[in-house]
C-alpha cells in the first residue's frame, strides 16, 4: 500500500511538472498568433473612429511600441495572473466577459457533456453487450448519424419540432425576460444561482431553456463515445480475466459491468475529457443557433470587430482550460487504472 501511495504521488507530481512547459508553449503560441496579422491591433479595431493621435496614445499605453520580448514577458505575467486588460471596442474588462459569458458556455457545456456521457456510454455498452444484433446495429447507426449531422441542422430540427410545432420548449435565449429580471446572479451559473436563492420557478425556466441546446451539443459528442465504448468493451471482454469470471459462474451482466467495463474506461475517460475541452471552444455554432449568450458568440463578435485584446484574452483562457482538463484526465486515469502510474 505504501508503494502504491508513493507511485501515485510521484505520478501526480510528474504530471504537474509537465503541465508547466505545456502552459508556456500554449501561451507562446497564442502570443505569436495574435501578432502574425500585419499592422497595429488598435489601428485595426479603431481605425476611422478616433484620431491618429488617440490611436498612437492607446498603442503606447497598451505597450505595442515596445520590443517584442518585452511585450512577451508582460503578456506571460498578465496571463498567469489573469490580468487580461480591457477590450478595445467597448472598454469592457475581459475578465467580465469570462465571468458573464464564459459561465453561460460552461453551464451549457456541462449539461451537454452529461447528456453525451449518459447516451454514449449507455448505447455503447448495450451495443458491445449484444454484438451483431439489432441493438448493436441500431446503436452504431445512431452514433454515425448524430456525429455526422451538422450541429446547426440538428438544432434547427429540434427547434422546429419541440419549439414551433409542439410548443413544448423555448427555442432561444438562456432564460425568459421575467426570470432574467428576477433572478439574482451571484455566480452567473443560472442553475446554481436559482438553487442557492431558492427560486424554483426560475430553476424550471433555466432548465427548460437548457434542454434543446444541451441535447444538440451533447448528441454530437455521444456519437464519438458510442463507438469508443463499444470497441473497448469488446476488446476487454476477450480478456482471460473475463473468461475466468464466467467460468466461476458470474452472471453476464456482472461480467460486463464490473469486469470488462471498468478496464475499458481508461481510453474512454481520456477521450471524454478531451471532448469536454473541445466542447468549451466548439459551442459557437450551438450558441449562434439558439441565441445563447456564451463566450463563443462573444468571440465571434470581437473577431469581426478585430478586437485583438478581447480575442487574445479569451483564447488564453481556453488554452489554460485545455491544460487543466488534460491534467484532470491523467489524474482520473491514475485512480481508475494503477498501471497508468508506472
Amino acid at each position: 500500500m505504501h508503494g502504491q501511495g508513493t507511485s501515485l504521488r510521484t505520478y501526480l507530481l510528474t504530471r504537474l511538472a509537465l503541465a508547466i512547459p505545456t502552459v508556456l508553449i500554449l501561451l507562446t503560441m497564442v502570443f505569436l498568433l495574435m501578432r502574425v496579422a500585419p499592422g497595429n491591433p488598435i489601428q485595426a479595431a479603431l481605425g476611422g473612429h478616433v484620431s491618429q493621435e488617440e490611436i498612437q496614445r492607446r498603442s503606447e499605453a497598451a505597450g505595442y511600441d515596445r520590443p517584442i520580448l518585452t511585450q512577451y514577458a508582460e503578456y506571460l505575467r498578465d496571463a498567469l495572473t489573469l490580468n487580461l486588460g480591457n477590450t478595445l471596442t467597448d472598454h469592457r474588462p475581459v475578465t467580465s466577459i469570462l465571468t458573464e459569458n464564459g459561465t453561460a458556455t460552461l453551464e451549457l457545456t456541462f449539461y451537454a457533456f452529461t447528456i453525451a456521457v449518459v447516451v454514449g456510454v449507455s448505447i455503447g455498452v448495450a451495443a458491445g453487450r449484444y454484438r451483431d444484433t439489432f441493438v448493436d446495429t441500431g446503436g452504431r447507426m445512431f452514433g454515425i448519424f448524430v456525429y455526422a449531422a451538422p450541429v446547426f441542422f440538428t438544432g434547427f430540427l429540434l427547434q422546429l419540432l419541440f419549439g414551433s410545432a409542439l410548443g413544448w420548449l423555448p427555442t432561444s435565449g438562456r432564460v425568459g425576460p421575467i426570470t432574467e429580471f428576477e433572478l439574482s446572479k451571484p455566480t452567473h451559473i443560472y442553475t446554481i444561482d436559482a438553487i442557492v436563492t431558492g427560486n424554483w420557478n426560475a430553476l424550471g425556466d433555466v432548465l427548460r431553456h437548457l434542454i434543446l441546446p444541451s441535447i444538440t451539443l451533447g448528441l454530437l459528442v455521444s456519437g464519438v463515445l458510442i463507438r469508443l465504448v463499444r470497441v473497448n468493451l469488446l476488446q476487454t471482454m476477450r480478456g482471460d480475466y473475463v473468461e475466468a469470471a464466467r467460468a466461476r459462474g458470474v452472471g453476464e451482466r456482472r461480467v460486463v459491468l464490473h469486469h470488462a467495463f471498468r478496464n475499458a474506461l481508461v481510453p474512454v475517460v481520456t477521450v471524454a475529457g478531451l471532448q469536454f475541452a473541445l466542447l468549451l471552444g466548439g459551442a459557437i455554432l450551438t450558441e449562434e443557433t439558439f441565441n445563447w449568450p456564451g463566450i463563443g458568440s462573444e468571440l465571434v463578435r470581437y473577431l469581426n470587430n478585430r478586437d485583438y485584446i478581447a480575442v487574445q484574452g479569451i483564447i488564453t483562457v481556453f488554452a489554460l482550460a485545455v491544460v487543466v482538463v488534460s491534467l484532470l484526465i491523467d489524474l482520473v486515469n491514475a485512480f481508475i487504472d494503477p498501471r497508468v502510474r508506472y
